[in-house]
């Protein structure tokens, strides 16, 4: 499944979606603008575009991904729409085969089903979420629930098993020629084993756990083995990015992105603030530490200065392809970083 790098990029370039939500904004105005910018993706020759299922976070409006994704279906033509991702142990793998089965009958060809096994929110969500307390039980069995899951999108659970007369609808019980991408999602060694020995496509989050990046990466090469979905390995990584157009104007905006994900990691997640918040923010010297660690993980400046850090780290991950996101306050922010990184790599026009 090797992807088409397009114009001057060395690898696919895609799109990662959080819907992040700014102070002044709304979950509508979010929502709306992953809409405008899944449709700058579609028509300037990005590979996929992909959202990210998170709870109870007021600055990320993301929690339901086959929502917005039949969304963008209806509004797009060619880029692949997917899941970064549908934390699996959250839901019933029938439910997920049949909501991905659906958007698969509405874009034929283009779905992704990016799976992980983290409960993407706080341990009180994720008991709500999964009405149990048991939380590591569920993802210790995250890799039954995949097989099921897979076994439900292909219709084929063998005779005698208590799932055999059950068919995931839409799909191929119905004579359905396609289905949905099955990809595995990780920021630490587990699924890139999985997806290794399953021979899956593995998409790694780099821009939340960089030192991880290259472990998991080895480990998922070294443990690979051909399927019927891949014959060589195929490894995707997200990547923080933001491009602008000149080099303090991008500071000032990833600054907003680092003192949320500060306040996210202190237990204080709310809306992503203005820039002028950030910029006045009075950091304590722990958490000046972590605000220049994060944001030594962001590429972020001028659109060339954003394309040579990308192919630096293309070249230093041996990645197949790349997911950029941006975590900024306001939605023309993003989409302007977009259309600027399209234009940095000369990415068709269509």
């Amino acid at each position: 499944m090797r992807g088409e790098a397009r114009g001057s990029a060395p690898v696919p370039l895609s799109v990662l979606d959080l819907a992040n939500v700014g102070v002044g904004h709304t979950s509508g105005d979010a929502l709306r603008a992953a809409v405008e910018s899944a449709r700058l993706a579609d028509r300037r020759g990005f590979t996929r575009y992909w959202v990210a299922e998170h709870h109870s976070m007021p600055g990320v409006a993301s929690s339901s991904p086959a929502v917005i994704l039949s969304h963008l279906a209806a509004r797009t033509e060619r880029v692949r729409l997917g899941s970064g991702g549908v934390m699996l142990p959250n839901h019933a793998p029938l439910v997920v085969a049949e909501q991905f089965g659906t958007l698969e009958a509405f874009a034929p060809g283009r779905v992704d089903l990016g799976l992980g096994r983290a409960p993407g929110t706080d341990g009180a969500t994720a008991a709500a979420l999964r009405r149990t307390d048991h939380l590591r039980e569920g993802a210790d069995e995250f890799p039954q629930q995949l097989g099921e899951l897979i076994r439900f999108l292909d219709d084929d659970f063998p005779d005698g098993h208590r799932y055999a007369r059950i068919h995931a609808v839409p799909g191929p019980v119905q004579g359905e020629v396609s289905r949905p991408q099955v990809w595995l999602l990780g920021s630490s060694g587990f699924s890139a084993e999985l997806a290794g020995r399953l021979g899956l496509p593995f998409a790694f989050a780099h821009h939340f756990s960089s030192r991880n990046t290259l472990p998991a990466l080895e480990l998922y090469r070294a443990s690979f083995t051909p399927s019927a979905v891949l014959d060589e390995p195929y490894a995707l990584i997200g990547a923080a990015a933001l491009a602008a157009d000149d080099e303090e104007e991008a500071r000032r905006q990833v600054r907003s992105g680092a003192l949320a994900m500060l306040r996210l990691r202190t237990g204080r997640p709310g809306l992503v603030p203005t820039p002028e918040e950030a910029a006045a923010y009075r950091f304590s010297a722990a958490e000046r530490d972590f605000v220049d660690s994060w944001l030594g993980n962001v590429t972020h400046g001028t659109p060339d200065a954003v394309r040579d850090g990308l192919d630096a780290l293309v070249k230093r991950t041996g990645a197949d392809e790349l997911m950029i996101t941006a975590n900024v306050h306001t939605p023309e922010a993003r989409v302007r970083s977009l259309e600027l990184i399209a234009d940095a790599y000369e990415l068709p026009r269509t």
